[in-house]
């Protein structure tokens, strides 16, 4: 057994843990493994001990390795949660079953235009900067209820959730707290937040899937 697969099974305990401990159903929470940076060969035995989530920060590095994954094991589902570029709409709407990267007009108007042209919905996800970071992506807290309704009214878009990266010198936990509060102001229901050092907290917070990477895969 490799180390990842170890890792994976105690990180799958610990949510397990965590959700018992908050109250919340079990299945609850979905553990998107983060798999930017490692090779196919690093994932195929994590996809082979039943992880089926991924995630990846790059589309084009993700074209580089999934497709042929996919082709082995159909049921995977792929998370695009690093920035999109608009002139990588085309691909990441090809690729990817959820993006949860949507964080500007020009990025929901691609999107529209790419999934009206492709037949093809992935399941969106608005950014938002909790800790307003100038150097991270991410729509403002006051400005995501307002950009949720946009991507509805004007995009047509079907935005299921939204995901934040709080400030890494700061407790988590109330960055936590204000997206489950933007959630209810936007009228959705998803929350993907929580990463390899504050996934537990944020299933305490009502994250309905964390993205964990170097806790399963190791460091980069």
């Amino acid at each position: 057994m490799s180390d990842a697969v170890e890792r994976l099974a105690q990180v799958k305990d610990n949510i397990g843990r965590a959700m018992q401990a908050a109250g919340r159903e079990a299945g609850s929470v979905v553990l998107v493994a983060v798999s930017k940076t490692f090779a196919a060969h690093d994932i195929r035995p994590v996809i082979e001990a039943g992880q089926r989530v991924f995630g990846e920060n790059r589309v084009q590095e993700a074209q580089g390795k999934w497709p042929a994954l996919r082709q082995e094991f159909p049921d995977l589902e792929l998370h695009l949660i690093g920035p999109l570029q608009s002139n990588k709409a085309k691909e990441a709407v090809a690729l990817f079953d959820v993006i949860e990267t949507v964080d500007r007009e020009k990025i929901a108007a691609e999107l529209a235009k790419e999934i009206a042209r492709q037949g093809r919905s992935p399941r969106l996800y608005v950014q938002v900067n909790t800790g307003s970071e100038p150097q991270k992506a991410g729509i403002e807290p006051k400005e995501a209820a307002t950009f949720v309704n946009r991507c509805r009214e004007v995009h047509g878009l079907a935005i299921e959730g939204l995901m934040c990266i709080p400030p890494a010198d700061e407790n988590p936990g109330p960055h936590f707290a204000l997206l489950e509060k933007l959630a209810h102001e936007a009228g959705v229901d998803k929350l993907s937040m929580g990463m390899s050092g504050d996934y537990e907290l944020a299933v305490a917070f009502g994250a309905t899937s964390v993205r964990v990477g170097s806790a399963i895969f190791g460091g980069r």
